[in-house]
C-alpha cells in the first residue's frame, strides 16, 4: 500500500486534500460542496462529540433538537443576523415534484409553491428564540441552557473537506439568562471549555481572545474565540462563543417576570464548534507519512500485527495475543488485532501509519521465542523491542507520552511563529515570507482593518484575552494604540 502523498513542503493544500481521502476520513459526494464522512473519520468525530457532550453536561447544559427549516420571516427579525447570513442561505420554495408532461423526467410542481419560503438552517438562533418565548415566563425559568447536535447549511462556493463545506456537522449552544453578567460569564465559560477540549484532547494549543466588531458573529455584542495555528502558518478559528446581549430577546419578544414582578428582556449567548475541528486535527499534527492522531481521540489506539509463515505460526501468535488484547481493553484502551490473511505485514504497517494509529505492536516467530514485541510509536516513528511482561505498562506510558509530545511539538511550532512587528513594511514581509501569528498595534478602526486585509489578505484573528496594556502606535496610521492584536492569514 504505497501512500504516494504529496509532501507538505511541495504543496500543503494538496497534501491535506490527499491525506483526508487516502486515510479514509472523508470524500467528496455527488452533491456539490458536500462531503461523505467515512466510518474512520466519523469514529474520530464521535469521540470528539462524546467528550464535548460530557463537558457541556458537567457545566449544566441539556440537549434538545430544533427544526432544520426556519421560516424566512424569522430570519428577518434580527437585522444584523439576516445581513450576516443572507448570502449563504439555501431556500426551500416548493413542496412537491411531478413528472414532466413531455416525459423528460421530474420537474418542480409550480402549483406546490410554499406560502412562505423556508430557510435550511445556517444557524438556529431565530427558531430557538421563537421557541424560548413560550418556555420563559419568569425568573424561575432561568437560566435556560440548551445545546443541539445538528447539521447546518451555509452555501459555500469554494469548498474543502472538513474546513469549508456547504453542509457540516456541529453543536450549537443557546442560553438565556436573567442578567447581563450571567450571560457574559456563560459566553466566557464556554470559550474556556472549548480551549480545554482542544488542548487536552486534540493536543492543539490555542489563543483565547475576542473578535473585532467586523469579525463578530452576526447579531452578537461580543464574540469570544480560540485560534489555532496550522503547520503552514495559517490560523484556524477552532471555536466561538457569543454574547448576544438582548438583541434576540427583543427581536422575538422574550421577556421574564423578575422577583419584583417587573417584565424584562432576557440576556442571551450562543456558541459552537464544528467538523472543521477535524481539519484542525489533521493539519496540526500530521506528517508526510500520513495522519498523526492524539491517543485520546484515535479510534484505534493500538494495533497488533502478526508476522507469520503458515497457519500454525499464526495460531501460536493469536494464542499469545488474545490475553493481551483483553488486558488492554480492560484498561479502556482500544485495540485492533489485525490477523487478516489477505494482506502482508508491510501493507498493514503502511496502512496504520497512514491512518495515524498511535502505537503499533508487531509479533513474529522470533518474538514468540524471546517473549518480546516490537513496539513502534506513530509520532516519532521510533521502534524498540519490549519484553512481553512489561508490554501493558509500556503501552499505557507511550499513549500518555505521545499525547504530551504532539501537543508540545505544536506549542513549539507556534512559539516560533508568533512575530512581533512595529512597522507596516515589516508586517507585510513577515506575513508573506514567514506566516504565523503577527503581533502588532492597530488603531481600532474598521477602515484600517479593511485596508490591511485588502492589501495583505491577513485578518485580525483575535484581541488576546488578558493581554498586557502596551502603549504604542498603529503600524499603518501612526495613531495611538493601547494593545497589540494578532493578525494572520486564515482558513
Amino acid at each position: 500500500m504505497g501512500k504516494n502523498l504529496t509532501s507538505r513542503a511541495e504543496d500543503y493544500s494538496k497534501w491535506y486534500n490527499e491525506l483526508v481521502v487516502k486515510s479514509d476520513l472523508a470524500e467528496n459526494s455527488g452533491v456539490r460542496g458536500c462531503m461523505v464522512i467515512k466510518p474512520y473519520g466519523y469514529a474520530i468525530w464521535e469521540k470528539m462529540q462524546a467528550q464535548l457532550d460530557k463537558m457541556f453536561k458537567e457545566t449544566g447544559h441539556e440537549n434538545a433538537y430544533f427544526p432544520l427549516f426556519i421560516p424566512k420571516s424569522y430570519l428577518s427579525k434580527e437585522a444584523s443576523h439576516v445581513e450576516g447570513f443572507a448570502k449563504e442561505c439555501a431556500v426551500v420554495t416548493h413542496y412537491r415534484l411531478k413528472n414532466a408532461e413531455d416525459g423528460s423526467g421530474i420537474v418542480v410542481d409550480e402549483d406546490a409553491k410554499l406560502e412562505e419560503e423556508l430557510i435550511v438552517r445556517p444557524t438556529s438562533e431565530t427558531i430557538i428564540w421563537d421557541t424560548y418565548r413560550k418556555w420563559i415566563q419568569s425568573y424561575r425559568d432561568l437560566p435556560l441552557k440548551i445545546n443541539q447536535w445538528a447539521n447546518v447549511v451555509r452555501w459555500e462556493m469554494r469548498t474543502r473537506l472538513f474546513l469549508r463545506t456547504a453542509e457540516f456537522l456541529w453543536q450549537e449552544g443557546h442560553t438565556a439568562h436573567a442578567t447581563r453578567e450571567e450571560a457574559v460569564e456563560e459566553a466566557e465559560q464556554m470559550m474556556h471549555v472549548y480551549a480545554e477540549f482542544v488542548e487536552d484532547y486534540m493536543g492543539v494549543p490555542v489563543i483565547k481572545g475576542t473578535k473585532t466588531a467586523s469579525e463578530r458573529f452576526a447579531g452578537a455584542e461580543e464574540t469570544y474565540c480560540i485560534e489555532a495555528l496550522m503547520q503552514d502558518g495559517k490560523a484556524l478559528q477552532a471555536g466561538t462563543s457569543h454574547f448576544l446581549g438582548q438583541n434576540f430577546a427583543k427581536a422575538f419578544d422574550v421577556k421574564f417576570a423578575t422577583k419584583e414582578g417587573q417584565q424584562e428582556y432576557v440576556w442571551a449567548t450562543s456558541w459552537g464548534v464544528s467538523t472543521r475541528l477535524m481539519g484542525a486535527l489533521v493539519m496540526t499534527h500530521s506528517d508526510d507519512n500520513g495522519l498523526v492522531l492524539p491517543p485520546k481521540l484515535a479510534p484505534i489506539q493500538v494495533v497488533i500485527v502478526p508476522i507469520y509463515k503458515g497457519m500454525d505460526q499464526l495460531d501460536a501468535i493469536s494464542e499469545k495475543v488474545g490475553p493481551l488484547v483483553k488486558e488492554l481493553r480492560a484498561k479502556g484502551i482500544s485495540v485492533k488485532y489485525d490477523n487478516r490473511d489477505t494482506h502482508k505485514p508491510g501493507f498493514k504497517f503502511n496502512e496504520y501509519e497512514l491512518k495515524g494509529v498511535p502505537v503499533r505492536l508487531a509479533i513474529g516467530q522470533r518474538d514468540l521465542e524471546n517473549g518480546t514485541y516490537e513496539v513502534a510509536r506513530r509520532d516519532t516513528l521510533e521502534k524498540e523491542s519490549v519484553n512481553a511482561a512489561n508490554i501493558v505498562t509500556k503501552v499505557e506510558a507511550l499513549l500518555e507520552d505521545i499525547q504530551r509530545n504532539i501537543y508540545q511539538k505544536a506549542i513549539d511550532y507556534r512559539a516560533e511563529h508568533i512575530t512581533q512587528v512595529d512597522s507596516y513594511d515589516e508586517f507585510k514581509k513577515v506575513i508573506e515570507e514567514k506566516g504565523g501569528f503577527v503581533s502588532a498595534h492597530w488603531d481600532g478602526t474598521p477602515e484600517t482593518e479593511d485596508k490591511i486585509k485588502e492589501e495583505t489578505k491577513a485578518t485580525i484573528r483575535c484581541i488576546p484575552l488578558h493581554a498586557e496594556q502596551e502603549d504604542g502606535t498603529c503600524m499603518v496610521t501612526g495613531k495611538p494604540s493601547t494593545q497589540r492584536v494578532l493578525f494572520a492569514k486564515a482558513y
